[in-house]
């Protein structure tokens, strides 16, 4: 049986910017993205912990280091900066029972707590 399960998840990202014109994404600092398996373009479920918004969209690097997490286009208009995100991408996997998913959780600075 495959079945469709968690594959990456970026806890408590904070929204560091947020840029209207653009065309649509979330921009992630290439080292969190990388961190937890997300690959540049890949579809993303987006939770918004300061206003319950939920929103799909794709992943886009921003620069190793910078800790940026930024909402682009109509997503610029679902958050604010401060705002805490749960990021989460999901895959069909066979091997259900030894699946285990990368997750990280974030402090202050989008810097890795673990």
């Amino acid at each position: 049986m495959t079945l469709c399960l968690l594959k990456s998840k970026i806890h408590r990202a904070t929204v560091t910017g947020a840029s209207l014109d653009y065309e649509g994404s979330l921009t992630i600092a290439a080292d969190l993205a990388e961190r937890v398996g997300l690959l540049p373009y890949e579809k993303i479920l987006v939770g918004n912990m300061a206003n319950g918004e939920r929103f799909e969209t794709y992943v886009i690097y921003g620069k190793v280091g910078s800790g940026v997490i930024e909402l682009n286009g109509a997503t610029a208009l679902l958050g604010k900066i401060g705002d805490l995100l749960t990021i989460m991408s999901f895959a069909w996997i066979e091997a259900a029972s030894t699946h285990h998913p990368k997750i990280i959780t974030l402090g202050r600075s989008n810097i890795i707590q673990s």
